[in-house]
């Protein structure tokens, strides 16, 4: 699904993303509900980049990779965490793209998670290449989903990768 958001560009630099993990939900400007594996998901595009939502019976995970005024938690390289009884994974990268590839690479991204019935794609107004997209899927019982954060003006593409599954040996 694509959007346009109607609000000002405020995550303008990479280095300016936070991430953060167990937050409540934040107002969302766009937001799409899925159910993986008998799993609610909710992607959803802030102001100020993106939240994922992910219930089941056994709890709630909730990622947040965000401009977070006072936040203390830079965007890590990699975390891996338990959260409850799942296995929570997360990567993080930047990539610096030259000029004439940014504009290349923003529209293959935006023509993979468009139409794709698990993505969400929000464009900032101003520059049809700085926007935010979320991809879901679920591979082997485990949820997963991908993130885009792109930022134009400085030719930097921020990339995440999430995986949250049961841990093993947890009750069901």
């Amino acid at each position: 699904m694509l959007t346009t958001l109607n609000t000002a560009y405020t995550d303008t630099r990479a280095a300016d993303l936070a991430w953060a993990l167990g937050r409540e939900p934040l107002p969302a400007l766009a937001t799409l509900d899925l159910e993986l594996a008998g799993n609610k998901l909710q992607l959803r595009l802030l102001g100020a980049s993106h939240q994922v939502l992910l219930e089941e019976e056994r709890g709630l995970c909730s990622e947040t990779v965000a401009c977070i005024p006072g936040s203390s938690t830079p965007l890590p390289l990699g975390v891996a965490k338990r959260v409850d009884d799942w296995e929570y994974e997360f990567a993080a990268r930047v990539e610096v793209l030259p000029p004439g590839s940014f504009a290349g690479r923003a529209q293959e991204l935006l023509a993979l998670v468009c139409d794709h019935p698990q993505g969400l794609v929000g464009v900032f107004p101003g520059s049809p290449h700085a926007f935010t997209a979320l991809l879901a899927q679920c591979h082997e019982g485990q949820v997963h989903w991908r993130t885009w954060h792109a930022y134009p003006q400085d030719g930097q593409l921020v990339v995440t990768r999430t995986k949250v599954g049961t841990r093993v040996g947890a009750a069901l």
